[in-house]
C-alpha cells in the first residue's frame, strides 16, 4: 500500500492547510486591495451598487488571474487531444475570437475603471490644494494682524516711555 506523502503529523499541524491555502492562492486571483482613501471608498461603494459593475470587475478579476490561464492550456490541450475537431480548428479558432472580442472589452472597461479611480484621486487632490490655499491665506492674514498689532504696541510703548527710557540693560556695577 502506498504511503501518503503528508504525513500524519503534518496533517495535524496544519501543514496541509497551509499547502492547500499556496495552492489556492497560485491558482485563484487574489482579491484586490481594500483602499485607503475615503475618496476610493466611495467610489468602490457605488460601483458596487451596479450589478452590471460587479459581474465585470469579477470577469476582469479572473481573466487576469492564472487560473484562466490554467484553464485554457487544459482546455486547449483536451480540444486538441481528444481530437474534438480535425486540424485547422475552425470551431476552436472561432470561440477563441469571439472570447477576445470579449477579453478586450473587459480590458477597456478595467481601464476606463482605473482612469475613473485616477479621477477621483485627483479631484481629491485638487480639493486639498484649494483648502490648503485657502487655511495659507488665513494664515497670511493672520501673520499680518499679528505683525500690525506689534508695530502698535512697540509704538505705543514707545511713546509712553517717553525718550529718557532705554530698552538696554545696564551694569549696576559700572
Amino acid at each position: 500500500m502506498p504511503k501518503n506523502t503528508i504525513s500524519d503529523e503534518a496533517m495535524s499541524n496544519g501543514h496541509h492547510t497551509a499547502f492547500a491555502g499556496r495552492l489556492r492562492r497560485g491558482l485563484l486571483p487574489l482579491p484586490p486591495p481594500h483602499p485607503v482613501n475615503p475618496a476610493l471608498l466611495k467610489d468602490a461603494e457605488q460601483r458596487a451598487d451596479s450589478f452590471q459593475n460587479r459581474i465585470a470587475d469579477r470577469i476582469t478579476a479572473f481573466s487576469g488571474s492564472m487560473a484562466f490561464v490554467y484553464l485554457h492550456v487544459i482546455w486547449f490541450g483536451c480540444w486538441i487531444g481528444f481530437g474534438v475537431e480535425e486540424y485547422p480548428f475552425g470551431l476552436l479558432t472561432m470561440i477563441v475570437s469571439l472570447e477576445a472580442i470579449f477579453l478586450s472589452t473587459f480590458v477597456m472597461i478595467s481601464q476606463n475603471r482605473a482612469d475613473a479611480k485616477r479621477q477621483v484621486l485627483a479631484d481629491e487632490q485638487w480639493k486639498t490644494v484649494q483648502e490648503e490655499d485657502q487655511q495659507n491665506q488665513e494664515l497670511l492674514d493672520l501673520s499680518k494682524q499679528i505683525l500690525d498689532l506689534t508695530k502698535e504696541l512697540n509704538a505705543y510703548y514707545r511713546s509712553t516711555s517717553g525718550p529718557a527710557s532705554s530698552l538696554s540693560t545696564s551694569s549696576d556695577g559700572a
